[in-house]
C-alpha cells in the first residue's frame, strides 16, 4: 500500500533496482562505483517525469529535499551526462516491464502521433543545436493550427491504455509511413487509426506481410462507408489514445522540449515513456485495473 510521496519513491525504486541487477551487466561503465548508483540515479530521474521535475534544475533542486531517500546525489551536469549514458538502459527497463505485463495478449491497438517541438519557430534561424543533423524539420500541426520545427512522436498504444511502441519522425513525415515503420516488425494486430492514416495500399500491405488490420474511419467524400455503430465503436477505441495523449502532455510534459541536443532530447523521451509505463504497472499492482492520475499516485504538494 503506498500512502506516501517516501512509499511511492520507494515502491519504485525496488522495481527499478530488480530490473537494473538482471541487465547492469550489459552496460558497464568505467571507473569505481558512484555515490549515486545507476539503479537510484534512474529511480530519480523516472519519479521526477512523475512529479513534473522536467526541468533539471528544477529535478535535482527538489530532490535536495529528500536526502533521507538518495543521501548522496549528483550535481546537474553529471546527472545529465549520465542519464544520457544510461537512457538505452531506461528503454531496456520499460521493455522487460511491458513484458512481465504480458501486453502481447493485447492484439488491439491505436496508432497516433503528439508533436514534439525543438525549437520555437522564431528561434531556429539561430539555433545552435544539432537539430538539423537528426532530421528536425518544419512541419504542419493541426492540433495546435501552426507550423512547428521539430518532430512528431508516434505511439502504438493498446486498448488498456499501455505504449507498446513508439518512433521519433521528422515533424513533414506522412503518417503513413511513419506507421509503416512502426508496425512492419509486429504482427496479427488489429490497429485503428485516425484519418490521416488511409491509404489502402498501406492497408493491404500490413495485411499482406503481418498479418495487421489496419482500420480508419473513411472520409466523407470515400464511396465505401461504414456502419453508424463501426463509427461509434472506432471512435470510442480511438478515446483510449486521446486519453494516453493528454496524460503525456499534461503530466508528463513531453511536448514541452528543454534538451539543448538530439541525444539529451532522446534520453528525456524515453525517460517519460518509460515512467508512463512503471505507473500503470504500479497501479496493476495495487489492483486498480483504470488508470490513476499520476499526480494522486506521486503525491506531489
Amino acid at each position: 500500500m503506498i500512502t506516501d510521496f517516501d512509499d511511492f519513491v520507494t515502491c519504485m525504486y525496488v522495481l527499478i533496482d530488480d530490473i537494473w541487477l538482471q541487465i547492469r551487466h550489459l552496460y558497464p561503465r568505467p571507473g569505481p562505483e558512484p555515490g549515486c548508483s545507476d539503479a537510484e540515479l534512474i529511480t530519480m530521474a523516472i519519479v521526477g517525469e512523475c512529479r513534473e521535475w522536467d526541468k533539471e534544475t528544477n529535478l535535482i533542486g527538489e530532490w535536495r529535499n529528500y536526502t533521507h531517500l538518495f543521501p548522496v546525489q549528483p550535481e546537474r551536469s553529471r546527472f545529465n551526462r549520465r542519464r544520457r549514458n544510461l537512457m538505452a538502459a531506461i528503454n531496456h527497463i520499460r521493455l522487460i516491464t511491458l513484458a512481465v505485463m504480458d501486453v502481447a495478449q493485447d492484439t488491439h491497438c491505436v496508432i497516433d502521433s503528439l508533436p514534439i517541438e525543438v525549437v520555437q519557430f522564431h528561434l531556429v534561424p539561430s539555433s545552435s543545436g544539432d537539430w538539423d543533423a537528426y532530421g528536425a524539420t518544419y512541419g504542419r500541426c493541426p492540433t495546435k493550427k501552426r507550423t512547428i520545427y521539430g518532430y512528431r512522436l508516434n505511439l502504438l498504444v493498446t486498448v488498456g491504455g499501455t505504449i507498446l511502441d513508439f518512433g521519433l519522425m521528422s515533424a513533414n513525415c506522412d503518417e503513413r509511413d511513419a506507421a509503416r515503420d512502426l508496425l512492419e516488425d509486429k504482427r496479427d494486430l488489429t490497429v485503428i487509426g485516425d484519418k490521416g492514416f488511409i491509404k489502402a495500399e498501406l492497408a493491404k500491405e500490413l495485411l499482406e506481410r503481418c498479418g495487421i488490420r489496419l482500420l480508419t474511419l473513411p472520409r466523407a467524400n470515400q464511396k465505401q462507408q461504414v456502419s453508424s455503430e463501426v463509427r461509434r465503436l472506432l471512435n470510442q477505441v480511438r478515446q483510449i489514445i486521446e486519453t494516453v495523449n493528454g496524460q503525456l502532455t499534461e503530466q508528463f510534459q513531453i511536448e514541452s522540449n528543454h534538451a539543448h541536443s538530439f541525444w539529451g532530447l532522446c534520453a528525456r523521451l524515453y525517460t517519460k515513456l518509460t515512467a508512463h509505463t512503471l505507473c500503470i504497472y504500479i497501479n496493476r499492482l495495487l489492483g486498480n485495473p483504470d488508470w490513476l492520475r499520476i499526480k494522486q499516485l506521486a503525491f506531489p504538494t
